[in-house]
């Protein structure tokens, strides 16, 4: 087979892979679709539960009530078919690989989503009502918090993907010392740097409150640390002998 010909094939095989996850989403997204309005009212919950008495969400623009769980419905679809997602893309990759880094398929895959839905889980139940209390309650007196909620959902989206990327911080650490692109000397050198990293993301993804942030920092950094233990534990000892 040519450069081209071989260049065209990856290109066709890309092409495929990407049809098949977008027809996965389509297909779970037309599924939740029916309850869209029900998947809202439960993101919604951590906030509701923060507002005074009588206390309600608003919308401000005509086609809100109906786009906004519409994208919920979205969000929700993109979550339950992240396996098939992860699955497709290791796919695509995996015939670059050797044959012991192949068998990191499935358990890559399985924590990656398993991962990725303990940090969505932490920030809706942990997070929010931790941030939402904090910013209900620094509303100045005679103030009504009345939230729009397609703001609400952009703002909770950024939360869930930061959490949710936060929490795949020990696959990409084990990932990147597996192919030896790192060394574990070099991971435990960069644990001050993480540290540093951890909260200034935090400074950036929480509200202004040192709580939401050590919140997101803390979790990041002990990651991290997780990440080390498990390539410390795994790799051949004879790697980690200056470590």
């Amino acid at each position: 087979m040519t450069p081209t010909e071989s260049f065209i094939s990856h290109l066709i095989e890309l092409r495929n892979r990407l049809l098949r996850i977008v027809l996965g989403f389509v297909l779970v997204f037309i599924a939740l679709f029916p309850f869209a309005n029900i998947i809202y009212s439960l993101l919604a919950a951590p906030m509701l539960a923060k507002l005074p008495a009588g206390g309600q969400m608003i919308a401000t623009a005509v086609t809100t009530p109906f786009f906004v769980p519409m994208k919920v419905a979205m969000m929700a679809a993109f979550v339950i078919s992240l396996p098939h997602t992860i699955y497709q893309v290791w796919s695509f990759i995996s015939p670059g690989l050797y044959a012991h880094e192949k068998k990191l398929m499935l358990p890559v895959v399985m924590a990656s989503s398993l991962l990725f839905l303990m940090g969505m889980a932490f920030a809706y139940f942990l997070v929010f009502p931790v941030v939402f209390g904090f910013i209900v309650g620094s509303a100045p007196v005679g103030v009504a918090v009345m939230t729009d909620i397609s703001e609400y959902l952009d703002f909770v989206m950024t939360l869930f993907m930061a959490f949710g990327l936060a929490f795949e911080v020990p696959i990409a650490v084990i990932l990147i010392a597996r192919f030896g692109w790192v060394t574990l000397a070099q991971l435990k050198e960069a644990r001050g740097y993480v540290v540093v990293g951890a909260f200034i993301l935090g400074a950036i993804f929480t509200p202004p409150d040192i709580i939401s942030q050590f919140m997101l920092a803390v979790p990041l950094w002990l990651l991290y640390e997780i990440g080390i233990l498990v390539v410390q534990y795994t790799q051949p000892k004879s790697n980690s002998i200056q470590a």
